[in-house]
């Protein structure tokens, strides 16, 4: 193991030159990992990584869900629960049918047990490849809002699917009664599970004298003990740490200094992206291992390549089915929305952009790699294969959607309504930053007028206390002025967190406002 450590080093290093690169190209990262680590493939005399399909799932799922739990908005996650419920669980479900039934029917000797496997691992978009692509490109509010809640949720359901057909994969038949009983405790069990877990280390994190390091190494371990603890009782680990994580990130301002937000902030960032890449390097490495158990059960690589390309042809049909059966269904059982709609051109436009952001990444590569190498003694069927099918939707997914969608969404910009939400955003912003200067203005003005007379330092807070805070002039702030900034961050954020209770309120611009704050904070604390 030694030995390969620099060759490790060395793909680290890689992985950051390649965020680099997409940065200056202006597209995703995941896009250009998942071709590096096809390209990996090819060279000759590298070390394959083997690690036990056992902690697949456990090294990697429970940071890259939490992380993703707490950049999520749970009042829009609230606003638009039916679209997202939809597209969490009957959407993955429908999808994993027919990915089932494709793949039965056009691979020889593959069971519909095998096709829910492969469809539990193909089946739910990718939160952070679809965050990644949308950073250069703004799409719609709503779309936004949909796909960062169902990302959460759609996989908790998928892996639920992929845990049940590898049960039936093992023992050879489903009896719905149990697993109906099963599923229930899973969902129960796992939000319990998390809620409890999320709890206990709130209290931690309020009565332990910590601070941001610290801070930091309890929100690293939390999605682990979520998962392990939900896992171990036979619930769904993954819904554990998506509840829990949900459950910590709105009410980090309860429990969290601003000091361990702004550096968990950048510890968290840092982690995920290289758990990313680190999923599709070792896919890469193990291609041609892959590709050789796919020659020796004498399937032609060309043939595995076409399955690839069916199932995601299938994959991309059933999102777009599904994202226009979901605007009619609501234009016939919500009437009052559909007249609000007027089936406009916009109207028909949105499920396009919604369908069309379906791309796979990391989490499919994971469930993909946790599937056991041995099934009752013998290797499990077409392992392999799915690992390469696999490997080919995330590809051809990445590469053709991912490249297109910011080309679809600024070809129709006009119509998705894009103009007007910067416009209305922009608006919201200076509103938001109006109430909340003469909120503090008015605090202030009365503590001054009570306890303040005749301070200088005070008299400049309160006529300038924005302009002031942002001067790099920081000379008139002494010991009793410290005091009172301080406080007046606490009041900001206050103010902040009571105004987002307003559904109207974007929540993405308060969490800009209270970082802004929070940096303010750290440069006042150490003045």
């Amino acid at each position: 193991m030694i030995e390969h450590l620099p060759f490790f080093f060395t793909i680290i290093v890689l992985i950051v030159l390649l965020n680099l690169w997409a940065n200056k190209l202006k597209i995703a990262y995941p896009i250009l990992l998942v071709i590096a680590g096809l390209g990996i493939s090819f060279i000759p005399e590298l070390p394959i990584l083997h690690i036990d399909p056992d902690l697949i799932f456990f090294i990697f799922l429970p940071p890259l869900l939490f992380e993703a739990s707490w950049s999520v908005s749970l009042k829009e996650m609230k606003k638009w629960w039916r679209i997202i419920g939809s597209f969490a669980f009957l959407v993955v479900f429908f999808t994993a049918f027919l990915v089932a039934i494709v793949s039965n029917h056009i691979i020889p000797g593959f069971s519909i047990a095998l096709g829910f496997v492969l469809g539990g691992i193909v089946s739910p978009p990718d939160a952070v490849s679809t965050g990644a692509i949308t950073k250069f490109v703004k799409i719609p509010k709503s779309t936004s809002a949909i796909l960062e809640g169902e990302s959460l949720l759609n996989d908790a359901s998928s892996l639920i699917i992929f845990r049940f057909a590898l049960i039936t994969v093992g023992t050879g038949q489903f009896i719905w009664q149990e697993a109906i009983v099963d599923f229930v405790w899973m969902l129960i069990g796992g939000v319990g599970i998390g809620l409890i877990i999320a709890w206990i280390f709130m209290q931690a994190h309020k009565r332990l004298a910590t601070d941001a390091p610290s801070d930091i190494i309890l929100t690293l371990i939390a999605p682990y003990i979520m998962y392990y603890v939900a896992e171990e009782m036979h619930c769904s680990g993954v819904l554990a740490v998506v509840c829990g994580g949900l459950f910590m990130s709105s009410n980090q301002l309860k429990f969290l200094a601003s000091s361990s937000r702004l550096k968990g902030f950048n510890f968290w960032e840092s982690f995920v992206f290289l758990l990313n890449g680190l999923v599709f390097f070792i896919i890469g490495l193990g291609l041609p291992e892959i590709v050789a158990g796919i020659k020796s059960n004498g399937i032609p690589i060309e043939t595995a390549i076409g399955y690839g390309v069916i199932v995601t042809i299938v994959l991309i049909l059933a999102r777009m089915i599904s994202s226009y059966t979901a605007m009619f269904s609501t234009m016939i059982f919500r009437p009052q929305v559909a007249h609000s709609m007027n089936f406009s051109r916009r109207t028909f436009l949105t499920p396009l952009a919604l369908g069309w952001t379906g791309m796979r990444g990391v989490v499919s590569l994971a469930a993909a790699l946790s599937i056991p190498l041995k099934l009752n003694g013998e290797p499990f069927p077409y392992r392999n294969l799915i690992l390469f099918v696999t490997f080919v939707v995330i590809l051809l997914t990445l590469v053709i959607q991912g490249l297109t969608l910011p080309y679809i969404i600024n070809k129709y910009k006009p119509f998705l309504g894009l103009e007007q939400q910067e416009k209305d955003e922009a608006e919201m912003h200076m509103q938001i930053k109006k109430g909340l200067k003469q909120h503090v203005y008015i605090h202030i003005k009365e503590k001054y007028e009570r306890d303040w007379i005749g301070h200088a330092g005070m008299e400049r807070v309160l006529k300038h206390w924005e302009e002031q805070a942002n001067s790099q002039d920081v000379r008139w702030i002494d010991d009793n002025i410290k005091v009172v900034l301080l406080e007046m961050f606490e009041i900001q954020r206050d103010y902040l967190n009571e105004l987002n209770k307003d559904p109207e309120i974007n929540e993405e611009l308060i969490r800009q406002q209270i970082h802004q704050i929070d940096l303010e904070e750290e440069r006042i604390r150490f003045v």
